[in-house]
C-alpha cells in the first residue's frame, strides 16, 4: 500500500497549452490554471482520504472518466464555433487542456496498474449488466 504523501498528484497546465491561447487570452490562461489548482486539490483530498490503493484507483477512474467526459464535450463546441463563424480556439484548448491533465495522472507510476484494473473491472461489470437486459 502507498502511504498518504506518495499518493497526492501534481497537475498542471502544460505550457504549449497556454502559449496556443491569443495574446488577449490572459483571462483564460488564469482560469486554466486556477481550474487545475482545484481539481488537483479536489483529486488529492479523495486520495488522501483512500482507506485503500484500490478505492484510490476507484476516485482516479471516476476523475479522469470526468475529464474524458469534459474533453468530448469541449470537442464538440469546436464545429459548432466554426459553424457560426467563431474562433474554436479557446475551446481547442480546454479540450487538449483535459487531454493531458489524463496523461499526466497515467505518469504517476504507483496508479497505473491500479486504474488498469478498474478500469477493466468496470467493463466486465458493465458487460455483465448490460447483457442481463
Amino acid at each position: 500500500m502507498v502511504d498518504d504523501t506518495e499518493r497526492e498528484l501534481s497537475l498542471g497546465v502544460p505550457q504549449q497549452i497556454l502559449d496556443s491561447l491569443p495574446e488577449d487570452g490572459g483571462s483564460a490562461k488564469a482560469d486554466m490554471k486556477r481550474a487545475v489548482e482545484g481539481l488537483e486539490s479536489r483529486l488529492n483530498q479523495l486520495l488522501v482520504s483512500a482507506e485503500s490503493d484500490a478505492q484510490a484507483a476507484g476516485h482516479v477512474v471516476d476523475f479522469v472518466e470526468h475529464l474524458e467526459d469534459r474533453m468530448e464535450t469541449y470537442d464538440e463546441f469546436v464545429p459548432e464555433l466554426r459553424a457560426w463563424g467563431q474562433s474554436p480556439i479557446y475551446a481547442i484548448a480546454w479540450r487538449n487542456l483535459q487531454a493531458d491533465l489524463v496523461m499526466q495522472i497515467h505518469e504517476h507510476e504507483w496508479l497505473a496498474e491500479h486504474i488498469d484494473r478498474e478500469r477493466n473491472y468496470r467493463l466486465v461489470e458493465d458487460g455483465i449488466r448490460f447483457g442481463k437486459r
